[in-house]
């Protein structure tokens, strides 16, 4: 079980956005969080001990279909980022997410790195973004062991069976909990 791919394409022939200058006290996170999960929020604490400030981008591909709308994920997010206070929750969509780190002058991009399928997708990914906006750095950070194997798609696998509100408790932050439950039993 790989890492959730997020394909962001530049139109052709669309230039990227103007380069702004990097603040190097600035990072942005992104991810689908489809939904937010405790592994991403290991990523989040450990990202807002990093920098200054940590964007955290709920990132919307139209060619990819969610279980919660980018609305919904963003109040996700904002629930459960609400008492960190340097984290600001944003939301992009269809554009190359070292386009949007640029525009926001961020010098750092962070990735979580699970396994050795997420490292190799996401070192091919920092290779591309170095290409294109040499001068944004990208972090990877690694998860607690006991988060190292969560992905939202994981999360969403264990729903269904007898039980399974109690087993994904411990996936999802309690922030949210209540309202994982209920969305998923429609």
């Amino acid at each position: 079980m790989g890492a959730p791919r997020i394909q962001i394409r530049r139109q052709p022939g669309t230039p990227p956005p103007p380069a702004r200058r990097c603040d190097p006290r600035l990072g942005v996170y992104a991810g689908s969080f489809d939904p937010i999960t405790t592994g991403h929020m290991s990523i989040v604490r450990e990202g807002a001990r990093l920098f200054k400030k940590l964007i955290v981008a709920i990132g919307t591909n139209s060619e990819k279909r969610y279980t919660f709308s980018p609305e919904e994920r963003v109040d996700m997010v904002r629930a459960c980022c609400s008492k960190i206070k340097n984290v600001e929750v944003a939301q992009f969509s269809d554009r190359f997410l070292v386009d949007y780190a640029r525009q926001r002058g961020a010098a750092y991009i962070v990735r979580g790195i699970r396994n050795p399928e997420d490292y190799e997708y996401e070192r091919a990914m920092r290779n591309i973004n170095a290409d294109l906006a040499p001068d944004i750095v990208t972090v990877f950070i690694m998860p607690p062991r006991d988060h190292a194997e969560i992905s939202s798609s994981f999360v969403k696998g264990l729903v269904g069976p007898n039980g399974w509100q109690r087993t994904v408790k411990k996936f999802i932050p309690r922030e949210i909990y209540g309202s994982f439950i209920e969305h998923m039993r429609k």
